[in-house]
């Protein structure tokens, strides 16, 4: 039976784009489902600033980030603009079905490429990958259970725990961030180890 994996993930961040790359190491029967997800309303619930939002905290993260690109040979361009608002992508996403295919297709073409959604002409380059005119997407992306999708998605995540993109669900527990594909891969093949890692964790004095 194959196991499942929740690939919760928000085109604004670059660090689901370098995980996708990362999949490679996952055993042959998992299945990764991705869950598009607004991050600002993590943030807003959970209290937090996003990392670009602090000065020294932004210049570490694209350092990073373009130092893992380079170290692991993945294609990468910064979009027009960042921040950038996600909903229309997010919104294509799920008109699309959420598929794995689709949403990585999204992430290269923001993070592989260095393109947005917001002009007509990246727009209709992007929509037009899936076969469909930009006026058929933004009639789809409209749609209010389209709209509804994301906000389900978005409030699973929150009251499941998820606090940040990308993150991946796996039998209710989650692992946070790109580089934490290697944990999932190795409580895959260990299924005791997070129980002996909690109870170390349990000894630690509370905050």
């Amino acid at each position: 039976m194959a196991t499942q994996l929740d690939w919760y993930v928000d085109f604004i961040s670059p660090y689901p784009y370098i995980q996708m790359h990362r999949f490679a190491v996952l055993p042959a029967d998992v299945v990764v489902l991705p869950r598009p997800v607004l991050f600002a309303a993590l943030l807003k619930h959970w209290g937090h600033k996003g990392p670009v939002e602090i000065p020294p905290k932004r210049a570490f993260f694209f350092r990073y980030l373009m130092w893992l690109a380079e170290r692991d040979g993945i294609p990468f361009a910064m979009p027009p603009v960042h921040p950038f608002h996600p909903l229309r992508a997010l919104r294509l996403a799920i008109a699309l079905g959420s598929g794995r295919e689709v949403v990585e297709q999204i992430l290269r073409f923001i993070w592989g490429e260095g393109r947005g959604t917001e002009t007509p002409e990246d727009w209709s380059e992007l929509t037009g990958r899936f076969g469909i005119g930009p006026d058929e997407a933004d009639a789809a992306i409209q749609r209010p259970e389209v709209k509804e999708a994301l906000r389900t998605n978005t409030d699973t995540a929150i009251a499941a725990g998820v606090f940040g993109v990308p993150t991946v669900g796996l039998g209710g527990e989650l692992f946070w961030g790109a580089d934490a594909t290697d944990f999932v891969v190795a409580c895959l093949r260990d299924s005791a180890l997070l129980g002996r890692l909690d109870r170390q964790v349990a000894r630690l004095p509370a905050p």
